[in-house]
């Protein structure tokens, strides 16, 4: 993003050179793929764990998550093969240059690498996901689980909810930047107000990568209890500290290992037993 802002402050022009320009454009067009594909994976991986918790409880290892992450990256750097091959430096007026896809017909090539880009990075892992998710309240709604039938009506409501705001936020992120990307097939010479949507709009798809991770501490209460776990202090271990109170009911503190036992000890024992 720095180079991106620094390139529309600039209206344009690119003052990093040649090679910076491939490498940057590259690894920012891999950052959208990535992101997409990674959030295909989990939305994969939440349909096995709640339709197929046993059978595939195998798959679901951290090695296996790590082999996955390392394909997802390895396909999103395929794809971005052709913004590998020709991005390079277009001459401006005044001897300046910008950034660019220096594609070799600009007609033909830019109506199909549009197309290539807008179903690999958006309309397959948009059909995919909301077809996942589809599927796991499907089988929300139909399975007989020994729960109460009002758990089971919050548990869906949870899992519909989460589902429909990780669609929504992919759709209303990333939408509006591919289809002015096939509104500008059609434009010749656009316009200021369609140059300050399409910058609006690339950040909008920047924004996405930021709202998924708060999406899931806010809607998943599995990911707050491993999130709040691994951010819990491990050297502070608590204890269980039974108490009576004055009507004589037990009460029940956790104590950290540690404190003074003394006080715990003198509550446990009965007021007409204490030593006087």
């Amino acid at each position: 993003m720095p180079f991106l802002i620094h390139q529309l402050l600039g209206n344009g022009t690119w003052h990093f050179g040649a090679e910076m320009c491939r490498v940057i454009t590259a690894l920012d067009s891999n950052s959208q793929i990535v992101s997409t594909y990674i959030l295909t994976a989990m939305t994969l991986d939440r349909y096995l764990a709640t339709v197929h918790p046993i059978r595939f409880n195998y798959i679901r290892t951290p090695c296996v998550a790590a082999l996955v992450i390392g394909l997802v990256w390895g396909l999103s750097l395929l794809t971005i093969i052709p913004v590998w091959m020709y991005a390079g430096l277009m001459p401006l007026p005044d001897g300046l240059v910008a950034c660019a896809l220096l594609l070799p017909d600009a007609v033909t090539d830019i109506y199909w690498f549009t197309l290539y880009q807008f179903f690999l990075a958006f309309a397959i892992p948009l059909a995919i996901i909301c077809l996942v998710f589809f599927k796991i309240l499907q089988h929300m709604s139909a399975s007989v689980a020994p729960l109460p039938p009002w758990s089971l009506r919050v548990r869906t409501r949870k899992v519909t909810r989460m589902a429909v705001a990780i669609c929504l936020a992919f759709f209303i992120c990333w939408a509006p930047y591919y289809i002015l990307q096939l509104i500008h097939l059609g434009v010749q010479k656009p316009s200021i107000a369609f140059s300050y949507a399409y910058n609006i709009a690339i950040s909008m798809g920047y924004a996405n990568s930021c709202i998924n991770p708060f999406l899931y501490i806010t809607l998943s209460e599995t990911f707050k209890r491993q999130f709040l776990r691994a951010v819990r202090p491990v050297n502070r271990k608590f204890r269980v500290n039974p108490s009576t109170t004055e009507r004589g009911s037990v009460s029940v503190r956790m104590v950290p290992e540690g404190a003074q036992q003394e006080p715990a000890s003198r509550e446990m024992i009965p007021s007409n037993m204490a030593p006087q």
